[in-house]
C-alpha cells in the first residue's frame, strides 16, 4: 500500500500502525486483532470518533481512496500556505542595505559639517 495513503491515519494512534487501521477498516483482519484494535482505541477518543465515522462508509474499499483523497487536498492546502508565507518573507536585497548605509552615512557628515560650520565664526 502506498505511504502517502497513510498520511492522514498516522496521527490517531501511536500504539496501532496505520496499516492495520485500514484493514480493520476493511473488515479483513481476524477476530483477534479486532478485538486487540478495539481495545487500544478506547484509550484515545479523538480516534475511536475517527474510526466510527469512518465505518459509516457502505462501501469499505472506498476508505482508502477516501484517505488518499484528504492527504493530496491536505497537502495541497499547506503548500499555499507554505507559498504565501514565503511570498510575505521580506526577501534579502542588498542594494537596500547599501542604500541604508549611505543615507546614514550622509546624515552623519551632514551633522559634523552643520556642527564645525556654527562653530567657527
Amino acid at each position: 500500500m502506498a505511504d502517502n495513503l497513510k498520511d492522514i491515519l498516522s496521527h490517531l494512534s501511536t500504539d496501532i500502525d496505520q496499516e492495520t487501521l485500514l484493514l480493520y477498516l476493511q473488515d479483513k483482519l481476524s477476530e483477534e486483532k479486532k478485538h486487540e484494535v478495539e481495545k487500544k482505541l478506547l484509550d484515545n477518543e479523538f480516534a475511536n470518533d475517527a474510526i466510527e465515522g469512518l465505518q459509516e462508509f457502505k462501501d469499505k474499499q472506498r476508505v482508502s481512496l477516501m484517505v488518499e483523497m484528504l492527504n493530496r487536498d491536505l497537502k495541497k492546502k499547506t503548500e499555499k500556505k507554505k507559498q504565501r508565507r514565503e511570498k510575505m518573507r521580506l526577501k534579502d536585497q542588498p542594494w537596500l542595505y547599501i542604500s541604508i548605509i549611505i543615507i546614514i552615512l550622509l546624515i552623519i557628515i551632514s551633522y559634523i559639517v552643520i556642527i564645525k560650520a556654527m562653530k567657527k565664526p
